[in-house]
């Protein structure tokens, strides 16, 4: 249901002590049906937020008694229910970052842009307010009451009324994806697509031309324009799965674009402006990535923003049941009842470890549905690999530690690929490497599948 606004909330509070820069901003907003109330300072702007009720407030850094991070921690403090955004000087992005991760919900770049300002507002106007999250959040990977689940859902529903870039990490299978997909469908961009890319599927030579599109003639083959996840995207959320994948060069292309809030198509010769949310996701250690060289230092930072670690399933083994439940309802949608579990069957999957979290219950319950009998899943349906509940020591002394490893190693990638039937590319999916990775891995240990 739309929320309705009187026209008291529909104000939106100015603050820069450039009277030229208050003045554009304010004829732009009034193009736009709102009324702005103009502060050329932090105490201006203090007075102004006590006596009157705004809708958005847009303030600059740098002001004359302070800065423009005193106004943003102030609102948060006293005026949670205000969405602000920062107005910052070209080259001033680390000052940006610092008013995210205080509480603001996004910036413009001086010299300010009318299409990203509007762009900005919209957004702003329609964020869900604090206490009236949707329904939504919660569902699907995330039933169960494990404390948690528990608290990603909150977090979830925080990071929603945002419009920061989000960064997801987590084991494969932990339901990254989703939960993008539930901050997106509670936020302001609910209404606009959710692009999803999977960043290490795509070939090196052509991830420029995939992110940012191209124009007709730019290489052999481009008879038309055409678009980039970028453009794809338009006024919702990008998705960028295992971003950790992206080749360095295109970190840089990437990192641009985060800045400056804009693409160039692949032979165009002028920027166009770009309008979506940044959600970012990996299974590897992007801070381990950035200490080796492998992940920019400077893209890291503009990523993570604002921060969500999924848990493994076995943090959450209390919830296992339920949402083995659930997703036995989805597995035989359109089919007979889905069957129930046994209690071996319940206690068996608690006691295993998932290394492929969900995704692997997922895959565990289509094939015992498949494979059962009757209207019961029993344990033996399941196919779970026997747990060894002691760690494995390295022997002392028996073993190099490379070999030891190595051993290791192999032993994962074999059960994976047991476990699979020997696709390849489940395979990896279950151990949470790429395809390519894998295969080099194949080939160091000599495994023939």
């Amino acid at each position: 249901m739309e929320r309705r606004r009187t026209e008291r909330e529909l104000k939106v509070l100015v603050v820069d002590d450039e009277d030229d820069l208050r003045e554009l901003l304010a004829m732009s907003l009034a193009r736009m049906g709102l009324h702005a109330s103009l502060a050329a300072s932090v105490g201006e702007a203090r007075e102004l937020l006590a006596a009157e009720r705004f809708a958005l407030c847009l303030t600059d850094m740098r002001l004359p008694d302070g800065e423009g991070m005193d106004l943003v921690r102030h609102i948060a403090e006293h005026h949670r229910e205000l969405p602000v955004a920062v107005i910052t000087a070209f080259g001033s992005m680390d000052n940006a970052v610092a008013a995210l991760k205080a509480g603001a919900f996004d910036y413009l770049a001086k010299p300010v842009s009318i299409e990203q300002l509007r762009a900005l507002v919209r957004s702003a106007l329609d964020l869900p307010r604090r206490g009236s999250e949707p329904e939504a959040v919660g569902a699907d990977v995330l039933v169960g009451e494990s404390p948690a689940l528990a608290q990603v859902r909150e977090l979830i529903a925080k990071l929603a009324r945002s419009g920061a870039p989000v960064h997801i990490h987590g084991e494969s299978g932990s339901g990254k994806e989703r939960a993008a997909r539930l901050i997106h469908e509670a936020g302001a961009r609910r209404d606009g697509p959710f692009v999803a890319v999977n960043c290490g599927a795509i070939p090196e030579n052509l991830v420029e031309s995939e992110f940012f599109g191209y124009a007709k003639g730019a290489f052999t083959g481009a008879d038309a324009d055409r678009e980039g996840f970028f453009q794809a995207a338009r006024g919702g959320t990008l998705f960028l799965d295992e971003v950790g994948d992206l080749p360095l060069a295109m970190q840089v292309k990437l990192l641009r674009a985060i800045q400056e809030k804009s693409v160039r198509r692949v032979g165009a010769r002028s920027e166009e402006a770009t309008d979506v949310r940044l959600i970012s996701a990996t299974h590897r250690n992007l801070k381990q990535m950035v200490d080796e060289g492998r992940f920019r230092q400077d893209l890291y930072y503009r990523l993570n923003v604002l921060e969500l670690r999924m848990p493994s399933l076995r943090e959450c083994r209390e919830s296992i049941p339920e949402l083995a439940r659930t997703l036995l309802t989805r597995i035989a949608a359109g089919g007979d009842r889905p069957p129930a579990l046994s209690r071996e069957a319940v206690d068996a999957l608690c006691a295993y470890p998932f290394p492929g979290n969900v995704r692997e219950l997922e895959n565990v319950l289509e094939r015992a549905y498949a494979l059962c009998g009757g209207e019961r899943i029993e344990a033996a349906d399941l196919g779970l690999m026997p747990v060894d509940d002691e760690t494995p020591e390295l022997p002392a002394g028996e073993l190099p530690l490379q070999d030891y490893l190595d051993r290791m190693e192999r032993a994962a990638i074999e059960d994976a690929l047991r476990k699979t039937r020997y696709n390849r590319t489940a395979a990896a999916r279950l151990l949470g490497v790429t395809f390519r990775s894998l295969r080099y891995r194949l080939q160091r240990l000599g495994i023939n599948d």
